[in-house]
């Protein structure tokens, strides 16, 4: 079976950062892009905390599918099983540095995020006790001062 384009990337080189993971297109020529949002090193740190990122999963959906103008565009946004990160799936032939300002808005907005978890409920989550939103604060502040804020190169692009 021929390896998926995902695990041909040097995760032993990869840095924390926002990557497009792949351009996909419809048959009616739509392209979709797939955006890797990595917030920890790959096997150099730990991975995020399963409640953490439930609650960034939930935080980050809400916002981004409410974003007045980016709300049309937000396909889906998850966790990696492996925990280290997020994908986004954005409709359009998108990069990088044209949804940093988006993905400075959203990780701002889980940083300072107070009050009752959207869709932490019994009926709205299979497991909505399942979150942590002092940890997912924490590690949105930190990716958004760390990475986000001032991101280099291997923030953005895929090592070789």
């Amino acid at each position: 079976m021929e390896k998926i384009a995902s695990f041909t990337v040097n995760h032993l080189l990869l840095d924390r950062g926002v990557f497009v993971s792949r351009k996909d297109s419809t048959p009616s020529g739509d392209v979709i892009t797939t955006f890797d949002i990595r917030m920890k090193r790959p096997n150099r740190e730990a991975a995020l905390d399963p409640r953490a990122i439930h609650t960034i999963e939930h935080l980050a959906a809400t916002y981004l599918r409410n974003h007045p103008c980016w709300k049309d565009r937000i396909i889906y946004w998850g966790p990696m099983g492996c925990l280290t990160g997020n994908y986004l799936i954005m409709a359009g032939d998108l990069t990088p540095q044209d949804i940093l300002p988006l993905l400075r808005d959203t990780f701002s907005f889980i940083a300072c995020f107070e009050g009752e978890i959207p869709g932490a409920t019994p009926h709205d989550c299979g497991n909505y006790s399942f979150n942590d939103l002092p940890l997912a604060r924490r590690e949105a502040q930190l990716f958004l001062e760390e990475v986000l804020e001032n991101p280099k190169p291997s923030n953005l692009n895929y090592p070789e």
